[in-house]
């Protein structure tokens, strides 16, 4: 299942689901060019849903076929979840390391972005007016499906809910005026989120899948996540070494080459630009950009 979590446009009169949700953030199904409104459930989020688990991915697919349907283009789509932690993962690309001029690590090099810089699909990135040097990052979302702490790798699957497209947008002065990295990376709207979570069963393979970034439709990055140095296991294994995970949060394993740092001339965000992150699976997660 595809989840997202949507609410009805004011223009929206066609369908009665869709006034059930009019301005309040629902939980939602994507099925092909329809969402499907589990307002009538007993679920208020999509963090409740990843919270009950196994019974509720049940109780949800049971009652699809009859739930009340609202057209894709009759509601606003928000960003699926807030998680309640954020994971960042850098240098995962041996590319990317490179074009950054550092090391491949021996241990993954994990930073946290702070859950208010979530934004959703189709909504603005604002440039803050305190950086010259905002930069954009295509990334692979994993979302936990239920607390661990000391995850073996071997168990990895046991603990993912499913998949979802991240852009880790980065004001590079700020980022690297110091060795820690969360403030640069957490600027409001720097971490647009969706379109969906794709639940792990309809994604057999997450370490191969097409990645890429465009803005106005030129490919600036283009790579494979099978070219991650520190794959899913290794990752949820390693940070749940140090720090117990929770249901929702969400880990974004890196970014691969291509980004504005590591390009010559170095190219960096500004305002009015589209960028499209699209991986395969999971969609095309678009936002534009826009001065502060």
């Amino acid at each position: 299942m595809k989840f997202v979590t949507f609410s009805g446009k004011a223009s929206s009169t066609k369908n009665p689901s869709a006034v059930l949700s009019r301005g309040i953030p629902t939980p939602g199904v994507l099925v092909g060019d329809e969402v499907v409104d589990l307002t009538g459930l007993a679920y208020s989020n999509v963090l409740s849903i990843i919270q009950a688990g196994n019974l509720a991915l049940t109780d949800i697919a049971a009652k699809l076929e009859k739930a009340p349907r609202v057209a894709l283009s009759e509601v606003t789509l928000h960003a699926p979840l807030l998680p309640p932690r954020i994971f960042g993962v850098g240098l995962n690309y041996a590319k990317h390391a490179a074009e950054s001029k550092m090391a491949v690590q021996k241990v993954p090099t994990v930073f946290m972005k702070l859950s208010s810089s979530v934004t959703g699909p189709d909504s603005p990135v604002i440039l803050p007016k305190i950086s010259t040097q905002p930069d954009y990052e295509a990334e692979l979302g994993v979302v936990i499906s239920k607390p661990g702490y000391q995850i073996p790798a071997s168990d990895w699957q046991q603990y993912v809910f499913g998949y979802t497209i991240v852009n880790d947008v980065s004001a590079r002065d700020i980022q690297l005026a110091t060795s820690q990295w969360t403030l640069g990376k957490s600027f409001p709207t720097f971490t647009p989120l969706g379109p969906a979570i794709v639940t792990s069963d309809e994604v057999s393979d997450p370490h191969a899948l097409d990645i890429s970034l465009t803005i106005g439709g030129e490919i600036l990055q283009s790579s494979n996540t099978g070219d991650l140095i520190f794959k899913i296991p290794a990752l949820i294994e390693y940070i749940s070494s140090l720090t117990p995970l929770e249901a929702g949060d969400v880990i974004s394993t890196g970014t691969p080459e291509g980004v504005g740092l590591g390009r010559t001339p170095q190219r960096w965000l500004k305002p009015n630009e589209e960028m499209a992150v699209t991986i395969e699976k999971l969609g095309t997660l678009r936002n534009r950009t826009v001065a502060e």
